[in-house]
């Protein structure tokens, strides 16, 4: 089987969605099911690794130039696209507002190849509600047709689907958890290097971890909010925030640290990689991510792959499948947050207990072989449909 994924760059900085496409496209070519050669078009190989470049790699990268013309791609993006298109089983195609996935799906539907789109989270209702005049013309435009016209449209849970069906109503879901490489995560570095970054983890009080995207929808300020009213509650606490963010962004929320007089509590990183990433896992005593919206939320299964206790939201899609794993999920709500966290301070132990089989839960649902043969299944549902 050949399959083609587009996603438009691969910087994980700019969030979960190119880390799902990552991991899937690396573990793609393992499927026993039936051999799949994976090739992956992208505008920016970015943090793709550099061996996947090379002629003959699976998976293999292959860079496009997705310049574009008065009225869509260049002409000589568009012989790229419908070339590739061409020479595939099946296209997978990631989020519905690229602008040049309408064009991929044209291509597809032109040569007779069946695709796949992978909605990521961006028809729940709290997403559809930003901007959502814009998206909802889009989607009259031509975005509804390239998702009724899909093989099928991929979701990651029951919760997800229920909210983005109404957005395709005579098209066809499929609900398949993310692949995750749950490799790194088999053998830990411990607490030694998270330590050394942050002298946080050092210090005699509970340390809470943000590790994400620095962005508004994250609720990040709500955790600021927290920190200080468990202080006044005489519950002192360390923050620690690790993940990119716009500088004026990270600037207001530093200054909301001084403003609510935790500015000493509240530590930022930058972003984070590889087992530094890992290692902060293991050494804070509660992670939390009180998002008002995610989809999957890879850091909280990373997280809880690393034996955290998490804290979120039911903001995230896979809400029901983390709290099944123990995850401590509430309202978007501040008030709530702060309850929660002060709670789940007053009993540390019992806390870590959780977390420790939270990572046995996150093993047994997101079983690589397992997921990965799901995925073939499903391209080869696409392609007989």
């Amino acid at each position: 089987m050949r399959c083609l994924h587009y996603v438009d760059q691969l910087n994980e900085e700019t969030g979960g969605v190119v880390r799902a496409v990552l991991d899937l496209v690396a573990k793609l070519p393992q499927a026993t099911a039936e051999p799949i050669d994976v090739t992956l078009l992208t505008g920016d190989p970015g943090d793709a690794p550099p061996e996947w470049l090379a002629e003959g790699s699976n998976p293999r990268v292959i860079r496009f130039d997705r310049r574009a013309g008065l009225f869509g791609p260049s002409a000589a993006s568009s012989e790229a696209i419908e070339r590739h298109v061409a020479e595939a089983d099946v296209v997978h195609l990631h989020t519905p507002w690229d602008p040049m996935n309408p064009h991929v799906a044209r291509a597809a539907r032109r040569a007779g190849t069946p695709y796949v789109l992978s909605v990521h989270g961006m028809l729940d209702d709290w997403s559809m509600a930003q901007r959502g005049l814009k998206k909802r013309v889009y989607l009259a435009l031509g975005g509804r047709k390239m998702l009724e016209h899909a093989a099928l449209v991929h979701c990651t849970a029951e919760a997800e689907r229920d909210q983005a069906e109404r957005w395709y109503p005579r098209g066809r879901t499929e609900v398949l958890p993310l692949v995750m490489d749950l490799t790194p995560y088999a053998d830990l570095p411990g607490d030694e290097l998270a330590r050394e970054r942050c002298a946080a983890f050092s210090a005699a009080e509970p340390t809470l971890l943000f590790l994400s995207r620095v962005d508004p929808k994250k609720g990040v300020d709500a955790l600021i909010d927290a920190v200080a009213q468990l202080k006044a509650r005489g519950k002192p606490t360390q923050a620690v925030i690790a993940g990119p963010g716009a500088t004026a962004y990270v600037a207001q929320l530093r200054e909301q640290a001084t403003r609510r007089g935790v500015a000493d509590r509240v530590h930022f990183l930058g972003m984070v990689r590889g087992r530094e990433k890992l290692s902060l896992y293991q050494a804070c005593d509660l992670y939390v991510l009180p998002t008002h919206q995610e989809n999957f939320g890879i850091v909280l299964t990373e997280a809880m792959a690393c034996g955290a206790k998490v804290v979120t939201t039911r903001g995230v899609d896979i809400w029901r499948e983390l709290e099944r794993a123990e995850a401590t999920i509430i309202d978007d709500d501040p008030q709530q947050l702060v309850e929660a966290l002060d709670t789940l301070l007053g009993d540390l132990p019992a806390a870590r207990a959780a977390g420790e089989r939270s990572r046995a839960a996150v093993f047994d649902w997101l079983d690589e072989t397992r997921v990965r043969e799901s995925y073939a299944r499903m391209y080869r549902t696409a392609i007989n449909a």
